[in-house]
């Protein structure tokens, strides 16, 4: 064990609940101002970061230092678990949301099994008997009510994650996430260059969909179209995986 590891250990292990807590406020802030870009105007920031608070608590009850992992990175995972506990709790989508992205990504999937590729927006539309820019205003409505992002593709969502101190996973649920990651891997590197550039800017950049629009040359509304669809298409290439929990 390096000398950096040893004193970050025993930095936490001399800090109380209450300092922990004191010392990562500022974390609990800056979730809820990244997940609160990606959700409708209805939330408030101050809802998630009340809900982080009380992750952020929970994190410093349990956290040992022990088990090799900053209390960062534990706490990031239970604060973010609890802000989308908070959300899915009171979900705001109506049924209709859920029934319209569930045939948008039937239709994804009918279309690229037939063609071998990726299905184009009017195809799409054709399918679902509606014009191009009403499938447009369902993938907006879809991506406005989505609280998805990649974690959701994650070990089956690090927001179930338990104290450090808990027992390792058995080896198939192992091989079960391993093969999962691969097969979203494996999806993502399918998606069309735009798609794939933005699922980049926005997850691992955490640009926000203003910015990303500057990338792209197109607007916000334009990326937001395309980010429901992104998420959409990739359901419909991990349909197996999926319905298969």
């Amino acid at each position: 064990m390096n000398g950096a590891t040893m004193y970050a250990k025993a930095s936490a292990s001399n800090q109380s609940e209450s300092e922990l807590v004191m010392h990562h406020a500022s974390l609990v802030k800056r979730i809820a101002y990244h997940l609160i870009a990606r959700l409708p105007h209805t939330v408030d920031v101050e809802d998630l970061i009340q809900a982080g608070m009380i992750g952020l608590l929970d994190a410093s009850k349990h956290y040992n230092a022990d088990q090799g992992a900053s209390f960062e990175t534990y706490a990031g995972i239970r604060i973010r678990g609890a802000m989308l506990d908070e959300i899915r709790r009171n979900d705001w989508a109506p049924r209709s949301v859920h029934r319209k992205a569930r045939e948008i990504s039937a239709a994804m999937q009918t279309l690229e099994q037939q063609h071998g590729r990726n299905a184009l927006d009017s195809e799409i539309a054709e399918t679902l008997g509606i014009s191009v820019k009403e499938y447009h205003h369902q993938l907006h409505d879809s991506t406005s009510h989505q609280i998805f992002s990649l974690d959701d593709f994650n070990d089956h969502d690090e927001i179930d994650a338990q104290p450090l101190s808990k027992g390792q996973p058995e080896p198939d649920q192992e091989v079960q996430s391993s093969g999962f990651q691969q097969a979203l891997a494996n999806a993502i590197k399918t998606l069309p260059e735009r798609e794939r550039l933005m699922m980049g800017l926005y997850y691992n950049d955490e640009l926000n969909l203003k910015e990303i629009g500057e990338v792209l040359g197109v607007s916000e509304s334009r990326v937001s179209q395309i980010h429901g669809q992104t998420i959409i298409r990739l359901r419909s290439k991990l349909n197996e995986w999926l319905t298969n929990d």
